[in-house]
């Protein structure tokens, strides 16, 4: 009998490092030794502080259904932290708590985006985004940005590429795959550019805490209280398979976000929303902080080990844990394109990347996504195999 599937469904295609990771765990399986920098995921264990408040969430009978917006006492939380870390003041009332932040990307494409109306969004980019588009029945316009452009929309890709039929525009900020990070002067120019054509700009923000060389990313909200701001406790605070996020939005959209929420997933995991709880005490921050500087350390390792090998990346990540690289210079007859070295990196050198293709369309084929979520002497082993099967 012939599956009949929704064009919506036909129409997402899978991570290409999903394939790269099944092939990885298949060559362990059979023994081979395998270095994973595909996959977005910190090696590190959640915080203990949290782990013991997600425990004792348990033992104390915490498992049923909290409100679909979220725990009161996380919310306020949330919005201590916004206070704390970037003195700025927003109501709580204004906080989404989702089932991560992928959750919380439902809740705004569904809210904001008609029926074939346009988001902007920048190529390469977290591939997810133009997935959510599409399930709410959107289009996307993918636009091409570089090295001259640190990878990331600006205002004149606002002034330039909207139409009459574009919504929204997401930007995100430390970016996925580039680490690269949006100043207070460019998200100004971003939201008021948006805010000229009565469109929505949403900012992903959930690489916010990991940023290197003394910088600290700024929050769209401080510039403009008419953001929609993405975040995540996966990144940062250690907490991937805990799947919590958050949402904050301008005042007037709380309550189509609640009405959203209660259908879409009703609540977020109580126990994970208990667990967070402790992710801003002072101890978990300490442990976050010693975490934050071996991400700088490792970043520091493996960037002059992959140009040594004939790598190019033209701008240095200041936020997230990758370097997207430019592997032109590798390619040859054998090794066509991102893909192709993929593939023989994995097989030849026992070392996991992610092609460009997973992040978009320009210049997909000559660049790929190293992930330095390993510990340094693993980064310096990787980069030592592909340097052997490479150029000897």
């Amino acid at each position: 009998m012939t599956k009949k599937v929704a064009s919506r469904a036909n129409a997402i295609s899978p991570f290409h490092v999903m394939d790269i990771l099944a092939q990885a765990k298949q060559l362990e399986a059979a023994g081979q030794n395998i270095i994973h920098m595909e996959v977005g995921e910190p090696d590190f264990e959640t915080p203990q502080p949290i782990i013991e408040a997600g425990m004792n969430a348990l033992k104390q009978g915490k498992t049923h259904y909290t409100p679909a917006c979220g725990l009161p006492e996380l919310r306020e939380a949330i919005a201590g932290w916004y206070e704390q870390q970037y003195q700025v003041k927003v109501n709580a009332e204004r906080i989404i708590v989702t089932p991560g932040a992928s959750g919380a990307l439902l809740l705004v494409m569904g809210a904001l985006l008609e029926k074939q109306k346009q988001v902007l969004l920048a190529d390469p980019g977290y591939p997810c985004n133009k997935h959510f588009a599409r399930f709410v029945e959107g289009r996307v316009n993918s636009i091409p940005v570089d090295a001259n452009h640190q990878y990331q929309l600006t205002a004149q890709h606002i002034e330039q590429y909207w139409d009459d039929n574009t919504a929204m525009a997401l930007v995100a900020s430390p970016s996925n795959p580039t680490g690269t990070v949006l100043t207070q002067q460019e998200l100004s120019g971003l939201a008021a550019a948006v805010a000229k054509k009565s469109g929505h700009l949403v900012v992903d923000e959930i690489y916010h805490g990991l940023t290197y060389d003394g910088f600290h990313a700024p929050t769209a909200l401080s510039v403009s209280d008419q953001v929609f701001v993405v975040n995540s406790f996966s990144k940062f605070f250690g907490m991937t398979g805990w799947r919590l996020g958050w949402l904050v939005v301008p005042e007037g959209y709380t309550e189509v976000m609640d009405k959203l929420a209660q259908n879409l997933f009703l609540a977020p995991a109580t126990m994970s929303q208990y667990a967070a709880l402790a992710a801003f005490q002072t101890d978990t921050l300490s442990i976050l902080e010693q975490r934050r500087q071996a991400f700088e350390r490792r970043r520091n390792t493996l960037l002059p080990l992959l140009k040594d090998i004939g790598f190019s990346i033209p701008v240095t990540p200041q936020g997230a844990f990758y370097l997207y690289a430019d592997c032109s210079a590798l390619l040859s007859e054998q090794i066509p394109d991102s893909m192709a070295l993929s593939q023989f990196l994995l097989k030849q050198a026992g070392v996991a990347i992610t092609p460009g293709l997973d992040f978009g369309h320009y210049q997909a084929e000559s660049h790929c996504r190293f992930a330095y979520t390993r510990d340094e002497s693993l980064l310096v082993a990787a980069a030592e195999r592909i340097k052997r099967v490479m150029i000897g």
